[in-house]
């Protein structure tokens, strides 16, 4: 495996690991509580998800690139 594909594989895992952290944080009882009072939800939460999103689908273009 090349360094970029290696670079690749890490924004994807790191991704999907923002992701999950990022839901879970949004889906919190504090962050269901904001929601429900008129609020909205985490805000970290959603960053979290916005930059799981973005290191995601970089990682996986990256992986999915032809050539060397």
């Amino acid at each position: 495996m090349n360094m970029k594909k290696a670079i690749s594989a890490g924004l994807l895992i790191g991704g999907l690991v923002l992701l999950y952290f990022g839901y879970d944080q949004y889906q919190s009882f504090q962050s269901e509580v904001n929601q429900f009072l008129g609020g909205s939800g985490s805000q970290k939460g959603i960053w979290m998800m916005a930059g799981g999103a973005a290191a995601s689908i970089a990682g996986l273009a990256g992986l999915l690139r032809g050539g060397k």
